[in-house]
């Protein structure tokens, strides 16, 4: 019985953390997307599925859908090829290889609207630094408006973000090569097994838990991205950077629909649920124990 207790005091902390901050406001979201509650007044009306029925027919909720799953996507994607890339590249133990770990890993300390306002002013048509490199180099039919461009704004926010977090990606992935046994690379050389064969058949499969956890984790933040977007195009030009952050930002505290941004949210949350369980799933089933 002492034993209980004393694992209870323990756990009992983070029990109440996760509580408050975590599933209290999930459990609200769901009741208040069940209303018509515009976030002031105290006053709410049961309203049902309203909320999630009118979500079916909102143009701007598809519009949204399409950029989330875009950007999630292209996140995905990109950074963990360039994550990968960068391990294979600085797995080292040298100090030069320590020098360019770290190098990367500067951006995922900084701030996101740090990030963003910085990236804001270098993507600036007039006088950005970008188009003022493509000037010098006198390649100026390659300057565009990068942020004003409805088809280009949205891979514009892409790339800054891969650029940011890729660091992050990377170090997952070094943390993942340099846990392999060299007995297993002494091995697979004694077979005669080329450079490529060596990463397809011996490396890619035994970091597959590195793998699972990078697409994991940059799908969740793609889905979410909220603040990168938020300081360099606002959802704009137009709604070609919207996705369903924002459009739930803009719908609670400029149109004062709160019911109806929770009911984003829910569809955000169950989205993320749905696909993370179909990830862990589909990945675990590859990885291997050595």
């Amino acid at each position: 019985m002492r034993k209980y207790w004393v694992d209870g005091t323990f756990i009992l902390p983070a029990f109440v953390v996760f509580t408050v901050f975590l599933v209290i406001p999930v459990l609200s979201s769901f009741y208040y997307s069940l209303t018509d509650w515009n976030g002031l007044n105290p006053e709410t009306h049961f309203v049902g599925l309203s909320n999630y029925f009118k979500l079916l027919t909102d143009q701007d909720v598809w519009n949204a859908i399409k950029n989330t799953f875009l950007i999630a996507i292209c996140l995905t994607v990109g950074k963990n090829v360039l994550g990968l890339t960068l391990a294979l590249g600085l797995q080292g133990t040298g100090r030069i290889h320590r020098i360019l770990r770290v190098w990367y890993l500067i951006p995922v300390m900084l701030s996101a609207l740090a990030i963003g306002y910085i990236w804001a002013y270098m993507y600036s048509p007039s006088d950005g630094v970008i188009n003022t490199l493509l000037g010098m180099l006198h390649l100026d039919g390659l300057a565009r408006d990068w942020l004003g461009q409805s088809d280009l704004a949205i891979y514009s926010i892409i790339f800054v973000s891969i650029w940011h977090f890729v660091g992050f990606t990377m170090i997952i992935y070094v943390a993942g090569l340099q846990s392999v046994p060299s007995e297993v690379y002494e091995a697979a050389y004694i077979d005669g097994a080329g450079r490529w064969s060596m990463f397809k058949n011996v490396t890619f499969p035994l970091i597959a838990p590195s793998f699972t956890v990078n697409m994991i984790v940059n799908m969740i933040v793609g889905i979410k991205i909220f603040d990168t977007i938020f300081v360099m195009t606002n959802g704009g030009p137009g709604t070609s950077t919207e996705n369903l952050s924002i459009l739930l930002y803009r719908q609670a505290f400029s149109f004062d629909r709160m019911g109806y941004a929770s009911a984003i949210a829910v569809v955000m949350f169950m989205t993320i649920l749905i696909l993370s369980i179909v990830q862990i799933t589909l990945l675990r089933k590859r990885e291997v124990e050595y």
